[in-house]
């Protein structure tokens, strides 16, 4: 089935929002601002990316830099990249009719182009430098390729790689697990959250901190959440931790952009649009 951009967007919209409402350790959100960021900024980046991400024709790269290039616009700094690399796949993929694996294998070069003009326009920390593909230089033709050179270092890239497996393997059981147990929407999404915590270390904190570090906050979350029921709405217990983490400057962004595109995958399934294909990636 394919969905209307008008609903893509509002989808979109409503994923973003939705994270926003959730206790994440160590991410802003309702509970608690952070790393010079407010729950605001991302309200505001989720208005103003969600007409580009969701424009009906367009390509996955035009998609990318517009809402990188509207969101600097409107709020100053990088709040929403990775969310919208993994989003805009899943965009495509509602607007066609068919899952992200095809939307990906049919990438063009003008896609290539788009994405590293956006990441060079949103600059995300930590960045660093890389032997091939690195996004100073002219945009290869396949988006793909240059993804897996990122792919060891970041889980994101690796989505571009690998069908989207985190997602069906990871993201949606965790919100399928926490809707069983009649979790509030909320806390199925704090469950998402945790579960992507707990699954790999966090690209955004191996970036900007080393994978040594990642690691180890990948252990703390395990530890750390060992035994949580989320029926109780541990806030106390949980802003421990994200106070914690914010304190050392850790910022598992990676694991909140999936939680993103998980709640937004959901919300395109819930629509008809079947964009996220099990056997495809498994």
């Amino acid at each position: 089935m394919r969905l209307a951009p008008e609903a893509i967007a509002a989808s979109y919209q409503a994923a973003c929002l939705a994270e926003l409402d959730a206790l994440k350790p160590g991410n802003v959100h309702a509970y608690a601002a952070g790393h010079r960021m407010a729950v605001a900024d991302f309200m505001t980046s989720a208005a103003v990316s969600a007409p580009a991400l969701a424009r009906g024709g367009a390509g996955l790269g035009a998609r990318v830099r517009d809402a990188v290039a509207a969101t600097m616009t409107a709020v100053g700094q990088n709040t929403n990249l990775g969310i919208l690399l993994l989003c805009a796949p899943l965009a495509l993929a509602a607007e066609r009719g068919t899952t992200v694996a095809e939307v990906l294998a049919g990438l063009e070069p003008a896609d290539a182009q788009g994405v590293f003009d956006a990441i060079r326009l949103a600059n995300p920390g930590g960045l660093g430098r890389a032997g091939r593909h690195d996004v100073a230089a002219p945009a290869p033709d396949s988006l793909v390729a240059a993804m897996q050179e990122a792919a060891p270092r970041d889980r994101i890239a690796r989505a571009y790689t690998d069908g989207f497996a985190d997602l069906v393997r990871v993201g949606l059981p965790a919100l399928a697990a926490a809707r069983e147990k009649d979790l509030e929407p909320a806390w199925c999404t704090t469950a998402v959250h945790l579960a992507y915590l707990q699954a790999f270390p966090d690209s955004h904190v191996a970036r900007k901190h080393g994978a040594d570090r990642a690691e180890a906050v990948r252990s703390e979350a395990v530890e750390a959440l060992t035994g949580l029921d989320l029926r109780a709405r541990p806030v106390e217990r949980l802003l421990a931790l994200d106070a914690a983490w914010k304190a050392a400057g850790i910022n598992p962004g990676t694991s909140a952009d999936f939680t993103v595109a998980t709640l937004f995958c959901d919300a395109l399934a819930s629509a008809g649009a079947r964009v996220a294909d099990p056997v495809g990636v498994l």
